[in-house]
């Protein structure tokens, strides 16, 4: 092996190495900090994207404005994304259980239907979407009998589509974890007398929180960023999520409105981002094993 270190001891490689990573993180930061700088500026095309702004023109309106006009949407994403991320999350585990350590007839046609189901795109899918939920949308169809506002009927049906569209991906990434389980673990269970659902509480569950960990973020970041069954499924309105508030943020502007665009996007993300640094450790884990 050549030697790349000189006579004062500098070792080029590893010098060449870290000037390749911090290119590297530059490269791949360089539109935040753009983004995060256009925020703050009275006016954003003033001076370049990405340098900061004089103290003459800073300002924090962009971001009061875009909190007030996402607010509502922010509470509403929230409604959706939790327990839809956790549904799926949950049932693709169990689906996942039923795929790999139970034998019973149909089990390969089974798992193809759930392989195919991940690669239905959401436009092949919006008609018979949004026409299935204006006749039978729980809440949404009979709920104003009883006071139950349209917009919560709106959410639940975004949420069970979010289900059912998450439940494929979640049980294949759940599968693949459960296959490097020991089978001499789950028959001992068995013949001990444990029953099916005994065993999936008890030894299952507790062991499928690295992929739990995997399929939450994922699967909450998929239905925090969803725009699509968003707008064909309960549109602009009082029920929207942040998406649709945050695409129409600016657009009764003067201006294009970089500024608050800006500003709209960083807070719309913020959850998701809250959610990578609670359950990263745990991200990490699944992915690797």
């Amino acid at each position: 092996m050549t030697d790349t270190t000189d006579s004062t001891g500098t070792d080029w490689r590893r010098v060449g190495l870290y000037a390749v990573l911090v290119l590297l993180v530059v490269f791949y930061l360089l539109p935040l900090w753009t983004g995060l700088m256009t925020s703050i500026k009275i006016d954003a095309l003033s001076t370049a994207p990405f340098l900061p702004p004089a103290p003459s023109g800073f300002t924090a309106i962009h971001w009061t404005r875009a909190a007030h006009a996402l607010a509502g949407g922010l509470v509403n994403s929230l409604i959706l994304a939790i327990p839809g991320t956790i549904l799926s999350a949950l049932l693709g585990s169990m689906a996942a259980y039923g795929l790999t350590t139970l034998e019973w007839r149909y089990q390969i046609p089974v798992l193809v239907l759930f392989i195919a189901g991940i690669f239905i795109p959401y436009q092949a899918v919006l008609i018979p979407v949004s026409k299935f939920w204006a006749v039978y949308l729980p809440l949404g169809q009979y709920g104003a009998a009883v006071g139950i506002p349209k917009w919560l009927g709106d959410l639940t049906g975004l949420i069970i589509t979010h289900v059912a569209y998450g439940i494929p991906i979640c049980t294949l990434l759940f599968r693949t974890y459960y296959k490097d389980f020991s089978d001499e673990m789950v028959e001992a269970a068995r013949l001990d007398g444990a029953t099916t659902h005994r065993i999936y509480r008890r030894i299952i569950l507790p062991l499928s929180v690295p992929m739990f960990a995997v399929t939450l973020i994922y699967q909450f970041t998929q239905i925090w960023n969803d725009l699509l069954f968003a707008l064909v499924i309960v549109g602009p309105g009082k029920g929207a999520p942040v998406t649709v508030p945050l695409a129409q943020l600016g657009a009764s502007l003067s201006d294009v409105g970089f500024g608050i665009r800006m500003a709209g996007a960083f807070v719309a993300a913020l959850p998701t981002i809250i959610v990578y640094v609670l359950f990263g450790d745990q991200f990490a884990e699944g992915v690797s094993t």
